[in-house]
This record gives C-alpha cells, sequence and structure tokens, in this order.
C-alpha cells in the first residue's frame, strides 16, 4: 500500500534527523549526542523533534541498531556471494566483508565495538541486529559439523559450562570445543579490525592499503585453519 503524504514526510525528516545525528558522531562522538543541538542545526524547535525520537537514548538506539544492520547487510551479501560447498570462501568472504564496511563507515563502528556510551544501556531489540555476523559464522560451522567436515574433539567440564548461553542456541550435540574456537576466531576479526581503524598498528604493519589487505589476508588464513574448515 502506497505511503501517505504525511508518512513520507515523517518519513523524510527522520531520514534528516539521523543523517544530522551521524555528522555528530563523526565531529564530537556518541557520548556528546544532543537532541536540542540536532534540532538547532536542522532548523527544528526541540518539541518537534521530541515527537519523532522520544531521547537522546531512543535515537542512539536507532544509529546502532542501523549500524548493526549495515553491517550485518554487508556480511550477509558477501557470504552468499559464496559458493555453498566452499566453506573456508564463505567464512573468509564474511571477514573481508566487516573489515570493508568498518573501513567505509568508522564512525559507526566506533558507535557499535568502541567505548560504551555512559548512562546508556543497550535495550533488547538491539541483540537481533548485533548477532548477525557472528550468527554467519557459526550457521558455517554448523554446515561443516553437519557435513562430517571438523574434527570435534571432547571439551572439558568447564569449557562446556562456560559456554551454556551459546550452546542453547545450538543444535543438540554441537562440540563446544568447536564453539570455543568459533568465538575465539570471531573476537579475533573485530580485534584486528578495531585495531586497524584505531591506529594500533602504526609502524606495526606497512600503511599501504595493499599491504594492510595482505595482512588482514593472511589473519583470515589463520582464523580459518584454526577452526578447522581447511
Amino acid at each position: 500500500m502506497p505511503r501517505t503524504a504525511r508518512e513520507r514526510a515523517r518519513a523524510e525528516i527522520t531520514a534528516e534527523i539521523l543523517a544530522a545525528a551521524r555528522r555528530y558522531l563523526a565531529t564530537d562522538g556518541a557520548s556528546a549526542l544532543s537532541l536540542r543541538a540536532i534540532a538547532r542545526d536542522l532548523g527544528m524547535a526541540s518539541s518537534a523533534l521530541y515527537r519523532y525520537f522520544g531521547s537522546r537514548d531512543e535515537l542512539l538506539t536507532r544509529l546502532i541498531v542501523d549500524a548493526y544492520d549495515s553491517l550485518g547487510v554487508a556480511a550477509e551479501a558477501g557470504e552468499a556471494a559464496a559458493d555453498r560447498d566452499d566453506l573456508p570462501g564463505r567464512f573468509a568472504a564474511v571477514c573481508r566483508a566487516v573489515r570493508t564496511w568498518a573501513l567505509a563507515n568508522p564512525n559507526e563502528y566506533a558507535l557499535i565495538y568502541g567505548s560504551p556510551v555512559p548512562g546508556y544501556v543497550a535495550p533488547a531489540d538491539t541483540v537481533g541486529p548485533a548477532i548477525r555476523v557472528s550468527v554467519l559464522l557459526m550457521q558455517i560451522l554448523i554446515d561443516a559439523v553437519a557435513q562430517g567436515r571438523l574434527r570435534a574433539e571432547e571439551p572439558g567440564p568447564a569449557q562446556a559450562a562456560a559456554l551454556a548461553p551459546v550452546l542453547s542456541q545450538l543444535p543438540p550435540g554441537f562440540p563446544p570445543a568447536l564453539v570455543q574456537r568459533g568465538l575465539m576466531a570471531w573476537t579475533g576479526l573485530f580485534g584486528v579490525v578495531s585495531f586497524e581503524l584505531y591506529g594500533q598498528l602504526h609502524q606495526v604493519v606497512a600503511e599501504d592499503p595493499a599491504d594492510r589487505a595482505a595482512f588482514f589476508a593472511e589473519c583470515i588464513s589463520h582464523w580459518i585453519t584454526f577452526v578447522g574448515l581447511t
């Protein structure tokens, strides 16, 4: 059903508010986000802006969800383009998509993987968007186990207990040792991307984009070997 003129106008103004908020992320950071300042920049009364977002935290949540969803879409598109039977290729495609998105959207990446915003508590509706990348990576491991293409060591009791939250969301009998390796690769992925974005690789890895890409490709190769997909 076509949207009404009022709905279209609301969508346009909402988009303007979000664009202004993203500019604040770039210049002042998420902790300095202010509805009053955004209203002033857009030539709106503060009371009018509050009809679109009831609080700073509501606006922040929308920005966070949008960032996670944007990253998720990029990772899912990369993974979908890989051959379904090429499990290492699918894993690598997700990793490359995460880095490419992060380099293209550093402010949004900082919003979701940088320092927490003081006083802000993310609501439950951020969880689904937040786990899109990890779900993709875990599905590759699920497919590998189903096809008998991964080794599955016996876990110790402490390991299985520590991983109970994620194991409860996986098929019964899924190997905890494999979950451990998958989580280590996942945290390694975002750790390397964060180090690159936040300058921690300066004078460690050459600044040339080709050298950075080569370093990252080698990281991916090691993560794939580590989880056992080769």
